[in-house]
């Protein structure tokens, strides 16, 4: 039986180039891509080998359906 999970993606801009693409909600599952597409897919692939490793060792898989996210802007000096 298939299932569908939400996860939130954060894409962070590198100074050399390209984009870092982690999932807070599965600790070690990182990636990189020259763009935000190749990021977002690479990220996409490795979501369902990380999925797909917690099936098969009879682990639960989390999911982002119950996390509300906000962004908090604070001013301070540098």
């Amino acid at each position: 039986m298939e299932k569908n999970y939400n996860f939130r993606i954060m894409l962070r801009k590198e100074p050399e180039g390209g984009y870092t693409a982690y999932v807070p909600s599965l600790p070690g599952c990182v990636t990189f891509g020259d763009t935000i597409d190749e990021a977002t897919e690479m990220v996409r692939e490795a979501v369902e080998l990380y999925i797909e490793s917690l099936i098969e060792h009879g682990e639960p898989v989390p999911s982002d359906d119950e996390i509300l996210e906000y962004n908090l802007q604070i001013k301070a000096q540098a």
